[in-house]
C-alpha cells in the first residue's frame, strides 16, 4: 500500500526547499537527520545537504518520526492543508473533529465510531493520506497550537496549556520538554503586543483569496460584518464558553483572530469554526488548476482567483460530505471537477450562470468530496 511518504518525490522536495518556493509551504516538511529539526521549504536557514534530509507530507508525520519543529520558520504558521491531502473524506472528517478537540478528551475508537468505522481502517486511512496515526496528528495540534500562543500572546504557561488542549500543565511541560528539551516558557520571545483584551492569534491561508467576495456572502446571509471585519457572539451551549470572536484580514496569506472565551478550553473548538467559516484550508492552486480543464470555468477562474466557500459555524453531522451535487441538473458537469465541483459551482453561481441556490453555501459544502 502506498503511503503519503511514498507519494512524495524526494528530490523535487529538495529542489523546492533549495529554492525556498512558497509554492510548497504546508505541502510537505523537511526532516533534517543530523539536528531532528523539522522545517517548512521557505525556511530561511541554510538547506542540508540533500543526503541529511527527509521529506514527508505532514507536521504529525515529522514529530511521529522524532523530529521537532524548527524555531526559525515556526511550522506551527504553515497553511494549513490537512484537508485537501489524498481522497478520503473519512480521513477529511477525522481532521475536523480532531481540530475540534475530539482526542482532547475521547479515545481513536470512539472518534471511528462517530466516523462510521472501526479503529483499524481509520489509523490505516490515517497513515496512508497523513503519514501518521490520529493520535500523532491530535499531538502535534496541540503541540503547534501551544507554540503559537506561546509566540504571539502573553497568556501564562497554565493558561497556554489549557487552552491548547493539554490534560494538564504537567503533561504540557513533559511534552515540550521531551521534544525541545527545554521547558515550554524558554521558547517565549518578549515583543510588544497590540493592545486590547482576548486571545489574538494569526491563521494560515494560501493566497490568493477574494476577500471581498466572502464577505459579501457572509454578510448576505446574516453574519455580523462591519468596516472589513467579521464578528460572531459565542454560545456556550454550541461553543463550550460565552463571549466573542471578531476576524480581520491581516498580512497577506494571515486572517487576524481575536477570541475572549470565559473558558479557555473552548478556544481550539473556535478556532477550528473560525478555519471552516473562511475556508481557509483550501488549496486554491489545486481548485484553479483542476477548474481550468472546462473551458467556461477557465475564463471565470482567471478572472475571480480565490473565490472561497463559506463554511458554516455549527458543523450539522457528523458524517462525510456527500459525494453527490443535490441539483441534478448540475450532475453530468460536476463529474467532470471532482472534487472541486462545490467551487465550480460557486464560480458558476457568483457569475450570474446558476441560480442562487445552487451555489449556497451549504448545499455547495455539501456537494464537496475531498
Amino acid at each position: 500500500m502506498e503511503t503519503a511518504a511514498d507519494s512524495l518525490d524526494q528530490e523535487a522536495c529538495y529542489r523546492a526547499a533549495l529554492t525556498r518556493d512558497a509554492r510548497f509551504d504546508g505541502r510537505f516538511f523537511g526532516c533534517v537527520k543530523t539536528t531532528g529539526i523539522y522545517c517548512r521549504p521557505v525556511c530561511p536557514a541554510r538547506t542540508p545537504n540533500r543526503q541529511n534530509m527527509r521529506f514527508v507530507v505532514t507536521a504529525a508525520a515529522a514529530e511521529e518520526a522524532g523530529f521537532r519543529a524548527c524555531l526559525r520558520c515556526r511550522p506551527e504558521t504553515a497553511p494549513d492543508l490537512g484537508a485537501w491531502r489524498g481522497t478520503s473524506n473519512t480521513v477529511s472528517r477525522a481532521l475536523a473533529l480532531i481540530e475540534s478537540g475530539a482526542l482532547d478528551e475521547g479515545d481513536v475508537d470512539t472518534l471511528a465510531g462517530r466516523l462510521g468505522v472501526g479503529e483499524r481502517q481509520l489509523r490505516r486511512l490515517f497513515r496512508q493520506h497523513l503519514g501518521a496515526s490520529p493520535v500523532s496528528v491530535a499531538q502535534t495540534r496541540r503541540v503547534l497550537l501551544a507554540k503559537a500562543l506561546i509566540h504571539e500572546t502573553d497568556l501564562s504557561m497554565a493558561q497556554v496549556a489549557l487552552a491548547a488542549g493539554f490534560g494538564s500543565v504537567r503533561r504540557f511541560n513533559e511534552t515540550f520538554q521531551a521534544l525541545y528539551g527545554r521547558a515550554p516558557s524558554a521558547l517565549r520571545r518578549r515583543a510588544e503586543r497590540p493592545p486590547g483584551r482576548g486571545v489574538r492569534l494569526n491563521l494560515s491561508y494560501r493566497p490568493p483569496y477574494d476577500w471581498p467576495a466572502m464577505f459579501a456572502a457572509l454578510k448576505t446571509r446574516g453574519d455580523r460584518v462591519e468596516g472589513g471585519a467579521w464578528s460572531r457572539d459565542l454560545d456556550p451551549k454550541s461553543d463550550g464558553a460565552a463571549g466573542f470572536v471578531t476576524a480581520t484580514p491581516g498580512a497577506a496569506g494571515r486572517l487576524s483572530v481575536c477570541v475572549e472565551v470565559d473558558d479557555l478550553k473552548a478556544l481550539p473548538g473556535v478556532l477550528a469554526r473560525v478555519r471552516r467559516v473562511f475556508d481557509l484550508s483550501a488549496d486554491p492552486e489545486a481548485i484553479a488548476r483542476d477548474l481550468s480543464a472546462d473551458p467556461e470555468l477557465r475564463c471565470l477562474v482567471e478572472a475571480r482567483p480565490g473565490l472561497r466557500l463559506p463554511g458554516d459555524w455549527v458543523d450539522g453531522g457528523e458524517d462525510a460530505p456527500s459525494d453527490r451535487m443535490e441539483d441534478e441538473t448540475l450532475v453530468v458537469r460536476a463529474e467532470a471537477w471532482r472534487p472541486w465541483r462545490a467551487y465550480g459551482a460557486l464560480y458558476l453561481q457568483i457569475n450570474g450562470l446558476l441560480p442562487v441556490a445552487a451555489g449556497d453555501g451549504e448545499v455547495a459544502r455539501r456537494a464537496f468530496a475531498a
